[in-house]
């Protein structure tokens, strides 16, 4: 089994080109959601002793702790040194029900792959992309999200004239769907 990291700043596609791994029968991994679910279970009081007034009926309330990380950026690496571990224990689970699974290419998106602890060991690695007018129209119209906290979240991220230079495979998501589809399948069909 092959394995391939996608990673990439907000707003570029990742999501979708996820979607699109997973339609041509990869095995996918999300690290966004893993999170969201970790912050509804294990996650909980290590975030509670990080930052208490984020606990709301027994889960992490994300707007809260997202208010408290734009009025205090700094912290954002220690909240991430947190969570991580259980982000990739979960990756490695993910990797033998794969496995078991007989998956040809497991798929794992992990926005902050370059910027954080890069333990993954993927075969290959590939970063969506598109114009930076692209990335903040389509990150402006998310929920909750204004141009302070996206500017928080830009500040953290690799600039990604970087991590082009890092990826192995570049999908351009500025075009149409169809075509960042066709970008997908090439990979899939160098990987497998």
């Amino acid at each position: 089994m092959k394995t391939l990291g996608l990673t990439g700043s907000i707003a570029t596609g990742k999501s979708t080109v996820l979607d699109m791994f997973a339609s041509l029968g990869c095995a996918i991994f999300s690290a966004d959601e893993q999170v969201h679910d970790l912050y509804e279970a294990e996650a909980v009081p290590l975030v509670g002793s990080f930052y208490p007034p984020a606990i709301i009926n027994g889960r992490v309330d994300r707007q809260s702790l997202a208010r408290f990380l734009v009025s205090d950026p700094s912290r954002l690496h220690e909240l991430e040194e947190l969570i991580h571990p259980l982000v990739h224990s979960r990756y490695l689970v993910f990797l033998e029900q794969a496995a078991r699974q007989q998956a040809k290419l497991a798929v794992a998106d992990i926005p902050l792959l370059f910027e954080g602890k890069n333990d993954y060991n993927f075969d290959a690695i590939a970063i969506t992309s598109c114009s930076a007018q692209k990335q903040r129209q389509r990150a402006l119209l998310r929920p909750g999200m204004n141009e302070e906290k996206l500017n928080v979240i830009l500040a953290r991220q690799l600039d990604p004239r970087h991590g082009i230079k890092l990826a192995d495979f570049i999908i351009d998501t500025d075009g149409s769907l169809s075509r960042t589809r066709r970008q997908v399948e090439n990979i899939v069909g160098k990987l497998q």
